[in-house]
């Protein structure tokens, strides 16, 4: 490895860098010249030495400037030290923040893709919880959110341990060949960020009826569509959690999956599903299906529809409608269709899965997409309690099983009936309501939060589906928050990264504890007021969706803050408070400041609002 040591002061922490094993090629550096820094105690012996190991010892290096001092073939560096940086004498944090600015971004020039940088600062000076006690934000060097501007993100913090670097000496004290404190000091290690996503249009193929057709991604899945997620050779900790399952139901009861080729899209409106909450397509141009195809599809694409009330006749009527397809919410009306047809074997247990697409407001376990897994069975009439009872003491065995195998997770599993949940039903158990009656509610909590989220439901299918002998019970799982519950994983957005550190964390077919690799995030507060259009019902979940879409997911919080009616007019004014941050990559403040500027222009347009 090349380790690439600035601002040393006697350069002692280089030489016992230098003399530990496996270090690689050192290449120590000072801000002061040869004479200046030969003149401090210790500093012509350690020079020495370092150079009598082969490293290289260079000075009047600018750390703000690195790719000057160093050729082309050799301005890759593995790892980069930056020991108590500081301006010198009695400079402030503001200059001593312009100083690390302007190092992290002279870093992007000479550091590895998988490189380090290690920056040690004395405590409370890095602004982040782990400083103990902690600092005022505005009197810190605010070093996360500087690091981010550049690109960078905070992977690691420990303690710095002088006592450890045999022969090490802090000096440098305002300038001076004088040592400081460094008890409490920390180690800041950063690493590169991926790149912020470039959403450009994307275009999607499927299978209408019995027509392949295109159509345009909605902006906001267009990193979400087609992931592969539950495909045999992924490793990601949603298909393992669904394998796990799958292996503990199929000790109870035959399975049969039945994941294959169900249909992205559906037709027409879903009954009893709340607009707002679709996910609305229209089909690329020319690629609207004829009305015989069409007609002979309805069968499989408009399933949430009260079955037969669309016919033939009426299919001219409703294909001129630009808005009447749309992306499956759901899974159930697969399950549905197959009940309908009587396509199943009695006792057999039918596993669906895959993902499913839903508009919702902005929270941490609020998902516009997550990959469901439905689970059906027939059972004789008279036998249905029963047999619910033992299709969730097994999901309940195989969970519990699978919280033992994770050390660090504390389960709190519970059943619950549909009518003691109330207020606190999430996104995911509010919108399964409106798709049928639900008996019971499968929550899991971990601590601090035992109480638990709803991750799954129960339920019997209706009359217009059972027969005199059979009765169809299901139930709905939403893996992705199982995932996050099992794994320790407290953001879905963590679920979707494109950054190859997340995959790593979990060989294919175990789940384990995440550790996250960016910690302590920054974020960005911005507040948005404007007055409703007269006469019109806010619509705060596309009010949600356009945060999301503007943000790139980069919305982590939105809270209402005022709601105010002028008086005489009875116009109605919102105030909200939007705030910016992203769980896996670096978000700078401008970048964040840009997105803000994008949404309230974006609101005017689509939302008809006017800003304030």
């Amino acid at each position: 490895r090349r380790v690439l040591l600035l601002g040393e002061g006697n350069f002692s922490f280089s030489a016992a860098l230098c003399g530990a094993q496996g270090t690689g090629h050192v290449v120590a550096t000072c801000y002061e010249s040869e004479e200046e820094a030969a003149g401090r105690g210790g500093a012509a012996r350690s020079i020495r030495r370092l150079r009598d190991s082969g490293a290289e010892v260079l000075f009047s290096v600018d750390c703000t400037k690195l790719k000057e001092h160093f050729l082309p073939g050799e301005r890759e560096f593995d790892r980069i030290y930056f020991n108590f940086p500081h301006c010198g004498r009695k400079a402030g944090v503001v200059k001593n923040r312009q100083l690390l600015a302007g190092f992290f971004h002279s870093c992007t020039e000479v550091l590895a893709q998988e490189g380090e940088i290690h920056v040690a600062l004395c405590n409370g000076q890095g602004g982040t919880p782990a400083d103990q006690p902690r600092r005022e934000w505005h009197n810190s060097w605010q070093i996360v959110p500087v690091a981010a501007a550049a690109g960078f993100i905070l992977s690691d913090i420990h303690p710095f341990k002088a006592e450890a670097v045999d022969g090490y000496k802090c000096t440098g004290y305002r300038s001076q060949d004088k040592s400081f404190c460094v008890d409490g000091a920390l180690n800041h290690i950063f690493t590169r960020s991926t790149a912020p996503l470039c959403f450009t249009p994307m275009s999607c193929k499927t299978q209408l009826g019995s027509q392949n057709v295109s159509f345009q991604v909605p902006q906001v899945l267009v990193d979400k569509i087609n992931r592969g997620f539950l495909e045999e050779n992924s490793s990601h900790p949603v298909r393992t959690t669904k394998e796990k399952l799958s292996a503990g139901l199929s000790q109870v009861f035959p399975l049969q999956n039945s994941s294959s080729c169900l249909p992205l899209l559906h037709q027409a409106h879903p009954h009893g599903v709340c607009h707002s909450s679709i996910f609305w397509i229209t089909l690329s141009p020319g690629e609207a299906p004829g009305t015989e195809k069409l007609s002979q599809g309805l069968a499989n694409t408009d399933l949430f529809s009260h079955f037969g009330q669309d016919t033939e006749e009426n299919v001219q009527e409703v294909c001129p409608i630009p808005k009447q397809f749309y992306l499956r919410p759901s899974l159930l009306p697969h399950a549905q269709a197959i009940i309908k047809k009587r396509a199943f074997s009695p006792g057999t247990l039918q596993v669906f899965s895959g993902p499913v697409f839903r508009k919702c407001r902005i929270t941490p376990h609020s998902m516009p997409v997550f990959h469901e897994m439905l689970v059906v069975l027939a059972v004789s009439r008279g036998t249905e309690n029963s047999c619910i009872q033992m299709l969730v003491d097994n999901i309940q065995t195989t969970m519990n099983s699978l919280h033992q195998g994770i050390p660090g997770i504390k389960p709190s599993i519970s059943l619950q009936e549909a009518t003691s949940l109330g207020a606190e039903l999430n996104d995911f158990a509010a919108f399964e309501q409106q798709l049928g009656e639900i008996q019971r509610f499968l929550c899991v909590g971990t601590e601090p939060e035992p109480s638990g989220s709803c991750v799954g439901v129960v339920r019997t299918a209706p009359e217009e589906f059972q027969s005199h002998e059979l009765v169809v019970v299901s139930a709905s799982l939403n893996l992705d928050l199982l995932a996050m519950l099992l794994c320790g994983i407290s953001d879905w957005r963590m679920l979707w990264t494109r950054d190859r550190r997340f995959l790593r964390q979990f060989p294919q077919g175990e789940l384990r504890l995440f550790k996250s690799f960016s910690l302590y995030p920054p974020s960005y507060v911005h507040d948005v007021s404007f007055w409703v259009p007269d006469g019109e019902e806010f619509d705060e979940v596309a009010f949600h969706t356009l945060a999301r879409k503007v943000s790139a997911e980069m919305v982590v919080s939105i809270q209402l803050r005022d709601s105010f009616q002028q008086p005489g007019t009875g116009r109605r004014s919102l105030c909200y408070r939007v705030t910016f941050q992203s769980c896996d990559r670096a978000l700078g403040c401008r970048e964040a400041a840009e997105m803000q500027l994008r949404f309230r222009e974006e609101l005017q347009q689509h939302l008809g609002v006017t800003l304030r």
